[in-house]
């Protein structure tokens, strides 16, 4: 799992990608509150190992990506907006009953593999089952695969109630600032940070794997 926070601003390349057979992977946007948008970025993978895999029920895995779990245990992301993401694996013929931690307000549900139901509606590939977690009996639900495995992604968090402004890969809370920094980037002021470390040393996977300077 590569992690990127954002802040003040961060210029990359997407690529980890391998010559062989055909990868599936998330670009996942966490929006941050306003008082954090010009922090100082921060960047770094984690290895499989270090996600916390639990066996919730009977052919019932979850991977732990971000946020609290119902045991203590914490995800490998450590986001600056309190959020909980978990990459559940649900056998055919499996169910889970599941409650969204105290202290998020919305949460989703995205079927990428299979079908089955949530909250006794059915649910199909590429579908998204919307969540008020604003109380305690709208908090929990019940998911079901059916005749074939069923992977979803759960995404829980906290509404800022702050507007958005967004723009290609900037996102930020006015128009204005949206102009100021394509404003920055054609003099070349973009990013205005220059971090001391290089990508490279925080990456979990061996030198010989990453791309030539």
């Amino acid at each position: 799992m590569q992690w990127m926070s954002c802040g003040s601003g961060v210029e990359h390349a997407e690529g980890g990608a391998t010559s062989e057979g055909i990868e599936m992977g998330f670009q996942i946007w966490i929006n941050v509150p306003a008082s954090k948008k010009l922090d100082d970025p921060r960047y770094g993978t984690e290895p499989t190992s270090s996600i916390p895999q639990v066996e919730l029920a009977s052919g019932v895995q979850a991977r732990l990506l971000a946020g609290p779990f119902l045991d203590g245990r914490v995800g490998a992301f450590k986001t600056v907006q309190p959020v909980q993401m978990v990459d559940f694996e649900l056998e055919p013929g499996s169910n889970l009953s599941y409650a969204i931690p105290n202290g998020f307000d919305t949460c989703m549900l995205y079927v990428y593999e299979g079908s089955g139901k949530v909250g006794g509606q059915n649910i199909n590939r590429q579908q998204v089952a919307l969540f008020d977690a604003t109380s305690d009996e709208k908090r929990s639900f019940d998911i079901s695969a059916g005749a074939d495995k069923l992977a979803a992604m759960l995404f829980a968090g906290l509404k800022l109630h702050e507007p958005i402004a967004w723009h290609g890969p900037i996102v930020m809370n006015t128009r204005q600032q949206i102009r100021d920094t394509f404003y920055e980037m054609q003099r070349g002021l973009f990013p205005p940070k220059r971090v001391p470390w290089d990508y490279k040393d925080l990456s979990a996977f061996p030198k010989d794997k990453l791309p030539k300077s």
